[in-house]
This record gives structure tokens, sequence and C-alpha cells, in this order.
């Protein structure tokens, strides 16, 4: 059973297009100063403060986060936010190349979270989920929304569908062309009806936001410990979230490139394939077109490996991962990748950059090799996340990004 609740949303009173921004963590500060140079509506002036402190500033200090207040106190002053006048759901779509997905925009409950019912499949960095929770706790709000799905549930795709024909609160394409479009849900017996339904839900799952998530959870914990009346539904034992079906998600590539062969020869390398487990022949083709194949970039030429059967980890969730099994039998043993979270000769680039990007690697920054991975798929995160277990770093790249500063949800 999953609680969900309606909440009365901090959000643009105008031009939605001018305040929404990408989520705080798939950018750096430089790229986010670039991002908000001359729109002072911008959402990053809240959720990367420190675009606005002299470069340089140490990310953590107490002036970035006053700032982060400061600013976020502005945008209420000047009206650049609203709050709605009372609790409501909303509908918000993504529509990029063609495709379109829709969720609920909700507050989620950090007692399912805590209770394992808002399954995780990443581990967090103790650094990130401080700063989130120190962010929450200053601004006394969640303004990243947690991306959020649930299994098929044919009574709740046919509600987004209902909501989706009718006239939207929000509708803009962004820079970057993907289109966002916003429906509000107000009307008391449809409220109660999503209630219901959520119920009837045995599990959500975490597709990105795994900080976000951890740091609201932090902030509900030292919240409900410091009140002796806390009953469970304050505002913060609560944080945004947006939930979509999980089938009509789209996980892009996540794909590696490694600045050395370790001291061996391209060609020792190439022999060394097929005793880790892998097949090796030469192609024009850069992208994997099924699951345990791989392409790889090496001196100018792209190769299809296919991972030997004895390699491919059986119904284990974990092993079976093509990012695993890269790890597993290839980074690990071949190239010394022992770490791929802390070893510093790895880069991973995310699907949206295209392959052009592996090449650049090689071609113009001197790296050794690149590999194109297929996409690991929603069942497979669904598997690990079922099995309490934690994926290999890197393994999914979502796209569409859900916007930041549309929907804020306020304690």
């Amino acid at each position: 059973m999953i609680t969900i609740k309606p909440f009365k949303a901090l959000r643009p009173a105008e031009r939605p297009e001018k305040t929404a921004a990408l989520p705080y963590d798939v950018m750096n500060s430089d790229e986010a100063r670039q991002m908000a140079a001359g729109n002072p509506r911008s959402f990053l002036h809240i959720d990367k403060p420190e675009i606005d402190l002299p470069p340089g500033t140490n990310l953590y200090a107490p002036e970035v986060y006053a700032k982060a207040k400061e600013n976020f106190e502005r945008f209420i002053k000047d009206g650049i936010f609203i709050e709605e006048e009372k609790p409501c759901f909303y509908v918000y779509a993504q529509t990029m190349n063609g495709r379109t997905q829709y969720g609920f925009a909700a507050a989620a409950s950090a007692s399912d979270y805590a209770a394992g019912k808002i399954k995780k499949h990443e581990f967090t960095r103790k650094d990130k989920e401080e700063d989130r929770t120190r962010h929450v706790n200053t601004l006394n709000a969640t303004t990243g929304p947690i991306f959020l799905a649930y299994k098929h549930e044919p009574k709740l795709d046919a509600i987004l569908a209902d909501v989706a024909k009718r006239a939207p609160l929000y509708d803009f394409t962004a820079e970057d062309g993907v289109k966002h479009t916003v429906w509000r849900v107000d009307e008391e017996t449809e409220i109660n009806n999503i209630e219901e339904r959520f119920m009837k839900v045995p599990a959500l799952y975490i597709a990105d936001g795994h900080h976000r998530a951890a740091s609201a959870a932090n902030v509900a914990a030292q919240r409900a410990a410091a009140n002796p009346e806390n009953t469970g539904f304050e505002n913060y034992n609560f944080f945004l979230s947006v939930i979509f079906p999980a089938d009509q998600l789209y996980i892009m590539d996540y794909n590696r490139s490694v600045k050395d062969l370790k001291g061996v020869s391209a060609e020792e390398f190439l022999k060394k394939l097929s005793a880790a487990g892998f097949t090796v022949e030469k192609t024009s083709v850069k992208k994997p077109s099924a699951k345990h194949e791989f392409g790889m970039y090496l001196r100018g030429q792209w190769y299809k490996l296919r991972a030997k059967p004895e390699i491919c980890g059986g119904k284990d969730p974990i092993k079976s991962l093509d990012v695993s099994i890269l790890q597993d039998n290839l980074l690990a043993p071949l190239l010394g990748i022992a770490d791929p979270r802390t070893d510093k000769r790895i880069d991973f680039i995310g699907g949206i950059r295209g392959m052009s990007e592996l090449e650049r690697y090689l071609d113009k920054l001197g790296y050794a090799v690149s590999f194109s991975m297929f996409p690991t798929s929603m069942n497979d995160l669904m598997a690990v996340a079922d099995a309490g277990l934690v994926m290999p770093p890197k393994s999914t790249w979502f796209e569409p990004k859900l916007r930041s500063g549309l929907l804020i949800y306020k304690y």
C-alpha cells in the first residue's frame, strides 16, 4: 500500500519556461552559471545558488545555503512564484523525439521510503545527502522532484489519459526541444480516487533522484524526532515526486571511456578479449542491438563484442546486467578498473550525447578505448530493487529529465 497526498504547490505565476531548470546534479557550477545568465527567473538561482557567489566558492559553505534561501524568498516576494489555494495533484507530461510519458505529481511518503516500499537501486554518497538535506532544511521545502515509477496499473493509466485531454496549466517547449505539459487535478472526488488507487499499489521504484529522496527522508526523520506530537502526516513527512507508469519510461545507454589499456598494446588487448569471454568482430555499427552486446571503439575502428553465455550471469539480477558483465569480465580484470566509482581512469557518458562523444574521447582527448552499452531495462531495474540489491554505478540514464521549479513542495 502506497500513501501519497495532494499538496499546495508553489509554482510559477507565468512564463514557466523561464523558471524551469534541469536537475541540479546534471551540471557543474560553470555550466549552471551559463544556463542562468541573463535570466533572473531561472530556478538555478535556488538549486545552484553558488552561481550568484564568486567563482570558486565552496559548494558546501554556509553562504551557499543562505543565498539559496535569499533567492527563494525573493522569488516569492516578487511574485515569480504563487501558492496554490488548496492541495492538488498534477499530471506532468514530457514529450521528446515524438514519445510522451505522463506521471502524477504528488507528495510521496517518507515513511514508505523508510519501510522499503519506495525501492532503491543505487547507493548514495554521504556528502551529497548532507548537501541536499541542508538545502531542504534551509528552504523548508523540497524543490527537485524525485522520479518514481509504478508497475502496470491500468486504472491509474486511465486517469492520466483522461486528465491529459483537458486544458493544461502549463505547456511549453524547452530549449533542448523537450515539451513539458502540466495539468492540475483539484476536484475532490478525483483526488480521493487517485489516493485510493495508489493505496492498492504495492511498491514504487526510484528511477532517478536517489540523493534527493534520501535527503528528504533525512529531514523527515530529524523533524519527527524533534516533534513529540508527530503524527506522520505533517508536510515534512512527505516529499515532492512525479510517479510514472514504468512501461512509459525511456532508459538510454550509459557508456564508458577508459584512458589507457593498462600498459598493453591494442593488439594484445584484442587477443585478451576472447579469453575473457567475448567474441569480437569489426563493424561499422556503433551501438549494440541486443542485450549482452557491446560496441567498442579502439584506434579509430568500431568492434562488436558479444558476451559468451558462461559470463552472462544466468538469472542473477546483478551479474546478468550488461554493466556488470563488462565490469566483471573486462574493465576490472583487463583494464584494472577495480572501483568505477572512484577510479579516475574511466569516464561515463550519457547516451543523450551520442556515439560521436565516445569517438571524441579517443580522437580528441587521447583516451584509449570506448564502450557503447545496450540500455538497462526498467524490468532489470525493478528486478534488482525487488531483490533488495544495488546496481553497479552508472547503470541507467533516464531521458528526458524532470524539470525543477515547476512545482515546489513547501513544509
